[in-house]
């Protein structure tokens, strides 16, 4: 595969050298404990290999949202000894006071956790000096933190241009995933687009229509779709005032010759909560005091059919309720004919996205998709068609 950035194989012989390693450790916690351990173990492959051959790893990465300031709660201290843990190597832990000192009493093959970048005020501004000051620690900067690329920060952005800048394994794997799903797929494409507003995504919408063959919408923007072809939608989620805005979609869609699959029978209830009494109508006899909380199983087996003949899809954001049962069913039923469709070789499936990450989890699919990126709001500009600073940098 021919790449526009370099990788871990462009880097030479690094045994000696400081390398700045950008990771994602922002970590979940509750009770003082990691709650999952997915970041920390998609680090592995960068960072031993590393290691091994003889680098001084130096690894940069942020923990909440401290603005700058020094805060005890957000020290990356917190996470190194169970980071150390899930590496089962030696990991030290260097605070910015002192770094440089610090740092130069490591040894080839050694690995240390500097502390929080958003402790440094100068971070999240993509200072010149914050920049200067990381980049007198470092010979190489290795970015392996797609999560945080759409972020211009000194740790994501500035240093790829302050120092020979390359992508880490789980960088680069994902660059791939998305390259085969957007950026040079396998035709018939199918988008899974869900969600509770069109608001929040109208630039992936229009995107879509644009550069996919089939654009599924589910989720509560789907009923804006549905209020906006004259569907009576009774009192589910609605944006109303976005009904020229969705007809807009459609007919971009039209003339781009992608075609918008919309729901056309529904889960409905009188009240949102847990295991309410449910009953599934057409999308025509939702009554006035009830809500479309899923797409119903007629519409959910349809668009089955749609990934049948599909080679590609890409996945943001669930079909229905899926947090509450039983509005997970149309979800994860599409989820797992995806799953198998990519077991049998004739489906390339990308997904993305919290809460789609949290769907297939809950289906049981996430490893039977091609790639799942963990990325939130990376992932979605991603599919916006924006340009990602973090990755932009590691180009030319």
């Amino acid at each position: 595969m021919s790449r526009d950035f370099r990788t871990l194989d462009d880097i030479g012989d690094v045994a000696g050298k400081r390398v700045l390693v950008r990771e994602d450790l922002n970590v979940p916690m509750a009770d003082g404990k990691v709650t999952d351990d997915t970041r920390f173990r998609a680090t592995l492959a960068t960072v031993a290999e590393l290691a091994d051959k003889g680098a001084i790893v130096l690894i940069l990465a942020h923990f909440g949202r401290p603005k700058g300031q020094r805060d005890p709660s957000m020290s990356l201290a917190i996470v190194t000894k169970p980071y150390e843990a899930v590496l089962g190597r030696p990991v030290r832990f260097v605070d910015w006071d002192g770094a440089a000192e610090a740092v130069a009493t490591l040894q080839p093959g050694d690995i240390a956790v500097l502390e929080n970048t958003r402790f440094l005020a100068g971070e999240e501004k993509n200072d010149a000096q914050t920049t200067a000051m990381m980049s007198e620690l470092g010979d190489l900067y290795v970015n392996d933190a797609f999560s945080a690329a759409h972020r211009a920060h000194a740790s994501t952005e500035g240093l790829a241009r302050a120092l020979p800048a390359f992508a880490g394994r789980a960088m680069e794997a994902e660059l791939d995933a998305l390259d085969k799903a957007l950026g040079n797929p396998e035709h018939p494409v199918a988008a899974v687009v869900g969600g509770a507003k069109v608001s929040s995504k109208l630039d992936v919408l229009r995107q879509m229509v644009a550069k996919v063959d089939h654009l599924i919408i589910g989720g509560g923007m789907a009923n804006t779709f549905l209020a906006a072809r004259g569907v009576d939608v009774g009192k589910s989620l609605c944006e109303h005032d976005l009904a020229q805005t969705a007809e807009d979609i459609l007919d971009a869609a039209d003339k781009a010759g992608c075609t918008v699959h919309l729901p056309y029978d529904v889960v409905v209830a009188k009240e949102f909560r847990a295991n309410p009494p449910i009953r599934t109508v057409n999308v025509h006899e939702v009554a006035a005091d009830e809500m479309i909380l899923d797409v119903g199983p007629a519409a959910t087996e349809a668009l089955g059919d749609v990934l049948k003949n599909c080679r590609t899809l890409v996945w943001n954001g669930p079909l229905g309720a899926f947090e509450t049962p039983p509005f997970d069913t149309a979800t994860v039923a599409l989820a797992r004919t995806a799953a198998a469709l990519t077991k049998e070789g004739g489906l390339v499936s990308v997904a993305g996205g919290g809460d789609t990450v949290a769907a297939l989890n809950q289906a049981d699919v996430a490893d039977s998709f091609t790639f799942v990126s963990t990325a939130g709001g990376a992932f979605l500009e991603w599919m916006e068609g924006k340009d990602l600073p973090g990755v932009a940098a590691l180009k030319g």
